[in-house]
């Protein structure tokens, strides 16, 4: 199957959204990937997480959701039910902007040198193509970074990592389907991006 940067994002509907966090932040983190949404994914994300955020790639909203009430948030996705979702569970008064924007097109020029802090998280394993093609999402969200900022995330790597029987079925059957195109991401191939 040819994936496209729409096959990771079509699958996530209202219906699909409404599963994701007890499917993904619950069932898969904790025993597929073997990294707890709570201990491990929601500290990290607040760590890193300066006062004017941008998320791209936003799910359900749920790390925001979690967002101290002092910061500004804008959301970015290709996906315009991703983004409903995520808006509506945050907030308001936290959400100051919201994209719909493929990650491989080069980002409004108003969003550039905007935030302290821009957040990828689940989304590089979902990008089509190689490490060396996901690089360009990568360039995009720093240029979005002010001076001194922190681009984070968290990704599923496919290769050379020891993933479990129920991981490598996810990681099968997830990359068969589209959803995921991260059969060659190895730790080594992203840091040789960043």
């Amino acid at each position: 199957m040819k994936h496209t940067q729409q096959s990771g994002a079509k699958v996530y509907n209202p219906f699909t959204l409404s599963l994701y966090d007890w499917w993904v932040l619950n069932i898969s983190n904790k025993y597929a990937w073997k990294c707890p949404t709570d201990t491990r994914l929601l500290p990290f994300f607040l760590h890193h997480m300066g006062e004017t955020h941008l998320d791209i790639g936003v799910g359900t909203g749920y790390y925001l959701k979690h967002a101290p009430a002092t910061h500004a948030i804008s959301l970015m996705d290709l996906n315009p039910d991703s983004l409903k979702i995520a808006a509506s569970r945050v907030g308001n008064t936290k959400i100051r902007a919201t994209l719909q924007h493929d990650v491989f097109d080069t980002f409004p020029a108003d969003w550039h040198g905007r935030f302290d802090s821009v957040s990828m998280y689940y989304l590089l394993h979902c990008l089509p193509g190689e490490m060396t093609t996901k690089a360009k999402a990568i360039k995009n969200a720093g240029m979005a970074l002010k001076p001194g900022g922190t681009l984070f995330g968290a990704t599923i790597l496919g290769k050379e990592v020891p993933h479990n029987a129920f991981g490598k079925k996810l990681m099968a059957v997830y990359n068969k389907k589209g959803i995921f195109s991260n059969t060659n991401d190895s730790a080594d191939t992203l840091r040789s991006v960043l």
